[in-house]
Formats: structure tokens, sequence, C-alpha cells
């Protein structure tokens, strides 16, 4: 009977005292261990890549923010009631306004439209950083959040009223309208989003091509 059975084989157990190979992909088998920690690796860096640009999009929406804030207390205390100051001879002024309408002045009227229109700009961009793999739609999403932010700041806290209060407008170019730093930054992070659509490049680092 041991004979037979050194002969045979016990059920499950090598012959020869060799080691069994597993299946290709099953637990234990080369290269199973392998794929699943490149899977690992592979998540873990897309979300430190996500982080980085998360962080990217909010210090640059921190540095426009507090530009624009500082820059509004300065005019506030030293330029408000008082004359503007040549910059460029007559092409550029400091000339400090309050502007209850939009950007560059325009509609005066709905103040509370624009007021709720950039708090929801502002819920859009948080939206859109979950899914934020490019770099330069960090930088482009961090100026219009600075900017929307340092105007709605603005429509908060300043008078007539919250929601109502009027913004803080001081750069003059000759024969254009009155605006701010907020207002820059917009405009700035808007182009970067035209100018990114047009080459295919997506908020989450996709390239695509119509």
């Amino acid at each position: 009977m041991a004979e037979a059975e050194r002969i045979i084989g016990t059920p499950g157990t090598p012959d020869d005292g060799g080691e069994r190979t597993a299946a290709p992909g099953a637990p234990g088998a080369p290269g199973a261990s392998d794929a699943s920690g490149a899977d690992q690796q592979s998540t873990a860096d897309q979300r430190t890549g996500r982080g980085r640009r998360i962080a990217v999009l909010f210090a640059v929406a921190a540095f426009a923010y507090a530009l624009d804030l500082v820059s509004k207390m300065i005019v506030v205390a030293k330029l408000e009631h008082h004359a503007p100051i040549e910059v460029v001879g007559d092409w550029l002024e400091f000339h400090a306004i309050r502007n209850p309408g939009a950007a560059f002045g325009f509609g005066g009227a709905f103040t509370i439209i624009f007021t709720l229109i950039a708090a929801a700009v502002i819920v859009v961009i948080f939206r859109l950083a979950r899914k934020l793999y490019s770099f330069p739609w960090a930088v482009a999403l961090g100026l219009l959040l600075g900017g929307a932010l340092g105007n709605l700041t603005d429509r908060i806290f300043r008078s007539p009223g919250i929601f109502e209060g009027q913004v803080v407008d001081f750069i003059a170019p000759k024969d254009f309208a009155v605006f701010n730093l907020a207002d820059s930054a917009i405009v700035c992070g808007g182009i970067l989003i035209v100018l990114l659509s047009f080459r295919g490049l997506d908020p989450d680092g996709t390239v695509h091509k119509d």
C-alpha cells in the first residue's frame, strides 16, 4: 500500500517534493500581486495628480483673491473721494468708483442677479475640481474662482446692503470702462478656458478632436 501511494501520489500533494505553480491571475500566482500592485500604484498616482492640480487651483484663487482684496482696501482708504491718479498720462488712471453692475460697469440694475451668478460660478468650479487633472485648467479655474470671490465679497459686505453691495473699481484706461483686479482675473481665466477648449483639452486631462 505504501508503495502504491508513492507511485500514484497523494492528491493535492506534489509527488516529487517540488512546489506547485498557481494558475496565472490566481492569488499567489506570479504576476498576480504585480498586477494588483500596478493598479493600486496607478490609482494612487491619479489621486496624487488630481490633488496637485486642485492645490494649484486654490493657490491661484487665493493669490488672485488676496491681491484684489488688498488693492480695494488701499483704494478705499487712499483714493476714494480724491482726484484720480495718472499712471500713464491720461491713457491710464486710478479712479475709484462704486459699481453696482457686472464687470466693467455693465448691468447696474441687476446687482442681485449678478451676485447669484457669481455664487453659481463658484459652485460649478468646486464641482469641476473633483475631476481636475489638467494644470492649465487648474490655473484658469483658479483665476475665475479668485475673481468671482473678490467681487462676491464686495456684493455681500459693502453698502448699500447684503447681496446688493457695490463693487470697488479703480483701473481706468482712456475711453474704456473702469474695472478692478477681480475683473481682470475673470477675463484672463475666461480667455484661457476658450483657448484650452479650442485645443480640445478637457479638465480631466483628456484631449479630444472634433
